[in-house]
């Protein structure tokens, strides 16, 4: 399950040890969903879902024969949960298939042609056996919430279930009247059917990957809290939670919506929800309708349930609207996420309430790479087999953008951000291709930079001494690299005259194991810090030899 890491708290459920396989998901470059819409049948009697989905399906290739989704089976070793294909077919015309081992296999009736666009509709059911959550909430009462992080929703709906792939989406639930739904996008139907039955029906326009799909059913609360650029910003709470939830959220999603805006590029989906959930621990970045933990709801608005909400937003354009091609890249959503929370807090809150956030995170980064000492952030990664991030990808991920906008700049950090959401958005990419965009808006070479932080797993153990010679009246500072892969930094030392607080900074550029850095002085200072600013993600100390 995605767990969003806060700045100070760290879960168990990443310490184990962590070890990188390549992406094992069949990749078909060869076609491109571009919609998706589930029609599905909830009931109160049982846990089966009754579905039709349309998959539209755009073929870039000539002469393909057939193409794969992701389904999972139902199995005994699944307790008899999971799901059967009834049959497939386009317009009233059946298809062959197959539905083994999780993979729903569709032959074409003729070969494609280039670009061809096809719909195909499979009809299905079944008891989800993960994906779906149904069941009771926290104060006992029946609701249906997905969790599809990271490949999870092939768990109820059959899909390309890989973060390469963005299509737009709607979920037409028919499901007992006392419910009410909320997906992706805008609503467009709620109708009464009779017989104790709704129809509600969500449309979303904007391509997202599968693991953003989202449904909740329940019995909400709904508040429309305001709008931002014409867009509603709304709150869905249990009806029991009704005024504690309407508070919690009620602060401070606007002005997060107004800030990211700003700072890098307009927001992509019709609406903003802010939605309760027992499917999720913290929160869970679904597009347009973000789920947070149940039990994040206490009425207290707390700095906690403040900083989820944050990072979700953040989400929306980072990981959401540009997303990652693979797991490989996940820190483009993670680490960006987590960064972007600390940005909106330095803004909103001050730059003291910045600088503890990333003290709190350097220390989770230090913690956690005793325990994961071969993890690096951006490594070859499935999520067939692995867990495809870990405490160090959220961390370590906002401590390099944290060293990175102090490398080059805010100007230049702003602007390529910009460039980057701009060029990228609703698409897919890479961390080469961010590279490539902070690189034009700085004009530095960021080659090194990016492969000491993003591409090896050992951090810096930096220490430095210093001597003063009074003779000479010569400042020696020594600076030793204690681990084994040597950085190529610069160093920075805070120079404390007697008597005064500011310090003068001295900058050294490092590149070997050992070097000495003289400086001349009229005297011995009052004292040297090491990293005064807190530029540089280190572990090492000062001292006077």
């Amino acid at each position: 399950m995605k767990i969003f890491f806060k700045l100070f708290t760290i879960s168990s459920f990443f310490l184990a040890p962590f070890i990188s396989k390549a992406d094992t998901y069949p990749v078909n470059k060869n076609i491109d969903v571009k919609h998706y819409a589930f029609e599905l049948s909830l009931s109160d009697n049982t846990n089966e879902i009754i579905g039709t989905a349309k998959v539209t399906v755009n073929f870039k290739k000539a002469g393909m024969q057939n193409f794969r989704l992701d389904l999972i089976n139902k199995t005994s070793a699944r307790q008899d949960k999971g799901m059967v294909v009834n049959g497939v077919h386009i317009l009233n015309a059946p298809l062959n298939y197959t539905h083994q081992n999780d993979e729903l296999m569709i032959s074409l009736p003729t070969p494609s042609t280039l670009n061809q666009t096809i719909t195909f509709i499979i009809q299905y059911h079944g008891v989800p056996f993960d994906g779906l959550r149904i069941g009771a909430t926290k104060l006992g009462d029946r609701s249906f919430f997905n969790e599809n992080w990271p490949n999870r929703g092939r768990h109820w709906l059959p899909m390309v279930d890989h973060p390469h792939d963005k299509a737009t989406s709607e979920f037409i639930i028919k499901a007992p009247s006392h419910y009410k739904v909320v997906s992706n996008g805008l609503l467009l139907e709620e109708s009464d059917l009779g017989n104790n039955l709704k129809l509600t029906h969500w449309k979303q326009s904007v391509p997202v990957s599968s693991w953003l799909f989202v449904l909740g059913v329940a019995d909400f609360a709904v508040k429309y809290v305001d709008e931002f650029k014409g867009k509603s910003i709304q709150t869905w709470v249990y009806s029991k939670n009704r005024e504690a939830g309407f508070y919690d959220f009620d602060e401070p999603t606007k002005k997060v919506l107004e800030f990211y805006s700003n700072y890098v590029g307009p927001y992509a989906y019709e609406k903003l929800a802010n939605i309760q959930t027992p499917s999720v621990n913290g929160g869970m970045e679904t597009s347009s309708a973000i789920f947070y933990g149940e039990d994040l709801v206490t009425g207290k608005r707390d700095e906690r349930v403040r900083n989820v909400v944050i990072h979700e937003i953040a989400h929306q354009w980072f990981g959401n609207a540009v997303t990652e091609t693979s797991w490989n890249d996940a820190w483009l959503s993670e680490g960006f996420a987590t960064f972007f929370t600390l940005l909106f807090i330095e803004n909103e809150y001050g730059k003291e309430e910045y600088n503890k956030g990333i003290a709190k995170a350097k220390k989770t980064v230090f913690d956690l790479s005793v325990k994961m000492p071969d993890f690096s952030i951006v490594s070859e990664r499935t999520a067939e087999k692995e867990q495809v991030t870990s405490g160090i990808t959220y961390q370590k991920g906002a401590w390099v953008l944290h060293m990175l906008r102090d490398l080059i700049g805010e100007n230049n950090f702003k602007k390529g951000i910009q460039n980057y959401y701009a060029k990228y958005l609703n698409a897919n990419t890479n961390t080469d291709e961010f590279r490539i965009e902070m690189e034009k808006a700085s004009g530095k070479d960021l080659k090194l930079f990016f492969k000491q932080w993003l591409y090896q797993p050992i951090n810096p153990t930096i220490n430095a001494s210093w001597t003063y010679n009074p003779s000479t009246k010569k400042l020696n500072v020594h600076i030793n690299q204690a681990q084994q892969f040597l950085y190529n930094v610069p160093v920075e030392i805070g120079y404390y005259k007697k008597g005064y607080t500011t310090p003068t900074i001295l900058t050294m550029n490092l590149k070997d194991k050992d070097q000495v850095f003289s400086f001349p002085s009229a005297s011995s200072p009052e004292k040297l810090e090491l990293d005064p600013r807190n530029v540089l993600l280190n572990n090492g100390n000062m001292s006077k030899e």
